[in-house]
């Protein structure tokens, strides 16, 4: 699938900001399963100063200062992106859970690069809840694949998606009291989960495509950003569930960065220096599929 992807946020002030300084993840990856092409980062005001780079995990990231003052700023990320499902070895989905625990297999291939996505995390420690919450899907010798799965599954059917239950402050202890919260609670609770029993997994930040119900057109602009986890499977191999929809990640997911948790790769974040009292924040994502061209033809 391709898709033609447009993210804003716009802030507004009651007093002029004189000094805006950011930091975005904005650009999705380029990877084996998903190619990005024209895609750019752009702000408004223009900022006097603006540069990109590649963070620890391998995201891009794109930084700026605005110093003409103003009272709004408009941060927007667009460009094309083609996604295809990816395919995991049969072999991989049926190791056993107990081998793929990197802490205690240092001798795994990969197994040192994964060892920091086994740990806790600012946002996501191992409240003894996650644990005892997971134990019935990592049952022993059970293939990881299955355990995973399982867990995705009963994430998506014990907890109910509600703006208002979190924040986005919010730990894994509070999604377990309030069995309810939203995509980056239901992926840190994953990852807590998985971690306490010494899986590696990741936070991946994206965009869903959605898709409107019959007879209804696309409204543009309503998309969302998104958030899963990608567990371990060894060497390089990653199995990505995505619990808020309780699906496997195929290619209607556009992956933009991942890391320890939501901390390490929020969309926008940074500091502004201003007297204003008050501000807004409106956000605007559309992931629209474009046509493709069949390779037969």
């Amino acid at each position: 699938m391709r898709y033609a992807v447009r993210h804003v946020t716009t802030y507004t002030y009651d007093e002029p900001v004189t000094d805006s300084l950011g930091v975005a993840h904005l650009v999705p990856r380029s990877l084996p399963w998903q190619q990005v092409s024209s895609y750019d980062v752009t702000v408004t005001p223009a900022p006097g100063d603006r540069s990109s780079d590649v963070d620890y995990h391998g995201n891009h990231v794109a930084y700026f200062q605005v110093t003409e003052p103003h009272r709004s700023l408009e941060v927007e990320g667009a460009g094309e992106v083609e996604v295809v499902a990816r395919a995991i070895p049969d072999a991989a989905l049926a190791t056993p859970w107990e081998v793929l625990r990197p802490v205690l297999a240092p001798g795994t291939p990969g197994a040192w690069a994964a060892t920091d996505l086994a740990l806790p995390s600012a946002l996501v420690d191992h409240p003894r809840g996650a644990a005892e919450y997971a134990a019935p899907s990592l049952t022993p010798g059970r293939p990881v694949g299955e355990a995973v799965t399982d867990l995705m599954h009963r994430v998506h059917a014990d907890f109910v998606y509600d703006k208002t239950a979190t924040t986005v402050t919010s730990k894994v202890v509070d999604t377990l009291e309030r069995r309810a919260g939203v995509c980056q609670d239901f992926a840190h609770l994953m990852l807590a989960c998985l971690r306490s029993h010494g899986l590696a997994a990741r936070y991946v930040s994206g965009y869903l495509a959605t898709q409107p119900p019959p007879g209804k057109e696309r409204v543009v602009g309503a998309d969302a950003s998104h958030a899963w986890v990608e567990v371990w499977l060894g060497v390089d191999t990653w199995l990505a569930l995505d619990p808020t929809n309780d699906q496997a990640v195929a290619d209607r997911h556009v992956t933009v960065a991942w890391g320890r948790d939501y901390g390490d790769v929020p969309p926008l974040k940074g500091v502004i220096f201003t007297e204003a009292r008050s501000s807004t924040m409106r956000v605007s994502v559309d992931v629209a599929p474009l046509a493709t061209t069949d390779p037969a033809s």
